[in-house]
């Protein structure tokens, strides 16, 4: 069995074995992952643009509107261009108690014209051959043979997590956030979606995925690569996030998003 195999098992059996959970007053934790980095560029456009070095910047930038607005710990799971194994992202996210974990990145297509916004979460079988060529790209990273992890294994493990509160309620995050981009930037709708991302098995907390636009689109990496448009996008995405967590109108009480607690 892989180091990976194990860390995600332990996690699952963990959260099948706790009661539901809810959020409730107090402080959260929120966890916003830039994808990719260091060797691991992602995508790259037309003209250069890398999604390594957009997605952080839409990253820092979402944790900073966070921090600005509301009373919960924003965390990312990286600062700068540095390389982590898609396992420790959702890893570092359980560690450290959080309430929701939102993955950042950017698509691409061999169709340069494709564009769009598209949000998923996770499920073993994907919601149409984009989500499944989508997911696959998002798995790419090369593993030693010890850190593979058998499709059985891993079948069995998102069958299982299908069953918990947390996955349940990633797919209402997924809306929230979506639709949020959409108001936000005018894109064209993709739709929201499952498929089996690595980087959200193991997650205990609600969790998705968002590809905020299609970087091998010459146009639309012009606009991911301007602050303006980034700082746009940023602010959907926060927006999604504290609607979801029912902190969305100016004013309004916002410790809602707190830490999660057992349901009586």
């Amino acid at each position: 069995m892989s180091k990976f195999l194990l860390i995600v098992m332990t996690v699952l059996f963990a959260a099948l074995a706790s009661p539901s959970l809810a959020f409730a007053g107090g402080p959260g934790v929120i966890v916003i992952d830039p994808g990719h980095g260091g060797e691991d560029t992602g995508a790259i456009g037309p003209n250069g643009a890398e999604e390594k070095n957009v997605v952080l910047s839409l990253a820092l930038m979402v944790a900073e509107i966070l921090n600005e607005r509301l009373s919960s710990t924003v965390l990312l799971t990286r600062t700068g261009d540095v390389f982590i194994p898609l396992e420790e992202r959702t890893a570092f996210a359980n560690r450290n108690g959080a309430d929701l974990f939102v993955s950042i990145h950017v698509n691409a297509a061999l169709n340069r014209e494709a564009s769009g916004v598209e949000t998923f979460f996770l499920s073993f079988d994907a919601t149409d051959d984009d989500a499944r060529r989508v997911a696959a790209f998002e798995n790419r990273i090369v593993k030693t043979a010890e850190d593979r992890v058998d499709g059985d294994d891993i079948q069995v493990i998102l069958l299982d997590l299908a069953s918990t509160e947390a996955h349940h309620e990633s797919s209402r995050l997924a809306e929230d956030v979506h639709l949020s981009v959409l108001e936000h930037s005018g894109r064209e709708n993709r739709g929201v979606k499952q498929a089996p991302f690595t980087v959200l098995v193991g997650a205990t907390m609600p969790a998705v995925l968002v590809e905020a636009g299609f970087i091998s689109n010459p146009e639309e990496e012009r606009l991911l690569s301007s602050r303006k448009e980034q700082a746009r996008i940023a602010e959907a995405i926060a927006d999604g996030i504290m609607g979801f967590a029912g902190a969305k109108t100016p004013g309004k009480d916002v410790t809602s998003i707190g830490k999660r607690t057992r349901k009586n």
